[in-house]
């Protein structure tokens, strides 16, 4: 118990020192979008089906200065928003973030995740990004959050995977050795870090790593603290997330970055290795994606607590019967060169607009079923499942499917 305050008490003073994330305040709604704040986009994406209801709880578990709370707040118009953290300088800008961005439906508390049973009643949604993997214990921690989800809710988790934070546990551990007893000292850390990367050579292994991947938003000493002189990290491989992620209890829902679990883009010239690997127990599966590309340096993935009802649209009679609408998340619409979900660059067919046209006029009104939109649109269904895989369309079924 006196190891995990003591680590508590110091992840605490680092963010008191550096609060985190620095995003600046602004005085309206954040800029953009993620998809995975997204109620509707979210629970899509795990289930396969717009949610029923939209006047959900959501807990933001290690909110930080509110970057993700404010965003959770004004993508979700009919929901409330708490968010916990533990430190105190942290939420006094998240505070003020969400007063100035007009981002009303949302409380705050200074709270560690150890002591979350705190906080009243159940979350239909929790976001925990960046926390997890700086508990002294995640287990508990991830016990905790699961515990206060409710029954068909779902939970975004995100933590650090140890293949591609090799150079930076190095650095962390040299800035270390040269602080001694000066440990603790966070500001005095990023000196003698900043002042590391200015001595090594430039072809030195790790000022190479920084350059190419991190310098940029290393910048701000808020972000050089958080990444190199964290008293607390624990990074993760795939057979040590999922003994985590089996220990909340929670059904695994799939990665939220799909597209790097994705093993045809890596073994896509050899079809008799891409057959030999969906072979594999999906354990291995994701090991073998994540040994032949050890540049992750993060997990992103839901977890739901059942009854959580998923919907096949392989049935192309169910598929038509379905109501569509289009995502919340898109940028550019109506254009047919859009940014989806993940901020990737669509240009659309101009069936797959006439499509997403029909579907955007028809929001608000008597809705139109995928087989209506489709008698006056020359696209298939292989389409519509396509648009809504990228998450620019949500599906309905039907009230005869339900």
């Amino acid at each position: 118990m006196k190891d995990r305050l003591d680590i508590s008490s110091a992840v605490e003073g680092l963010y008191d020192a550096f609060p985190f994330p620095p995003d600046p305040l602004i005085d309206e709604a954040p800029p953009g979008y993620n998809w995975r704040w997204s109620w509707p986009v979210a629970y899509s994406f795990c289930t396969g089906q717009k949610p029923k209801k939209q006047d959900i709880r959501i807990l933001d578990a290690g909110c930080g200065t509110g970057s993700s709370t404010d965003y959770l707040v004004h993508l979700n118009p009919q929901s409330s928003v708490v968010g916990i953290d533990l430190s105190g300088s942290a939420l006094r800008l998240a505070k003020e973030r969400c007063i100035r961005s007009g981002a009303s439906r949302v409380e705050f508390h200074h709270l560690s995740i150890y002591d979350i049973e705190k906080l009243e009643g159940e979350f239909d949604f929790i976001n925990c990004v960046g926390v997890l993997h700086h508990l002294p214990d995640p287990i508990q921690g991830i016990q905790n959050l699961a515990l206060k989800l409710a029954p068909g809710g779902i939970m975004h988790i995100f933590v650090y995977a140890e293949l591609g934070r090799w150079e930076i546990r190095l650095m962390q551990q040299a800035i270390a050795i040269l602080q001694g007893n000066k440990r603790g000292n966070y500001q005095d850390g990023v000196k003698i870090g900043r002042q590391l990367f200015a001595s090594l050579p430039e072809n030195n292994r790790l000022v190479k790593y920084e350059q190419e991947r991190w310098s940029f938003e290393n910048q701000r000493d808020e972000c050089f603290a958080d990444m190199y002189v964290h008293p607390q990290e624990i990074d993760y491989n795939i057979d040590t997330l999922f003994e985590l992620i089996e220990a909340s209890g929670l059904e695994f829902l799939g990665f939220s970055n799909w597209e790097y679990w994705d093993i045809k883009r890596l073994l896509g010239k050899s079809p008799e290795l891409i057959e030999k690997a969906i072979d594999l127990n999906y354990k291995k599966h994701y090991r073998l994606i994540e040994v032949l590309d050890p540049q992750i340096s993060h997990y992103e993935f839901f977890l739901g607590r059942p009854p959580l009802h998923k919907v096949d649209w392989s049935h192309d009679q169910f598929l038509r019967t379905a109501i569509p609408e289009l995502s919340p998340c898109i940028q550019g619409w109506p254009s047919e060169n859009i940014f989806d979900g993940s901020y990737r660059l669509v240009n659309l067919s101009r069936q797959e607009y006439e499509f997403l046209e029909a579907c955007d006029q028809a929001s608000g009104k008597s809705q139109l079923t995928v087989e209506e939109i489709l008698t006056n649109i020359s696209v298939g269904l292989e389409t519509v499942r396509l648009l809504q895989s990228r998450l620019l369309i949500l599906l309905t079924p039907s009230s005869d499917y339900s």
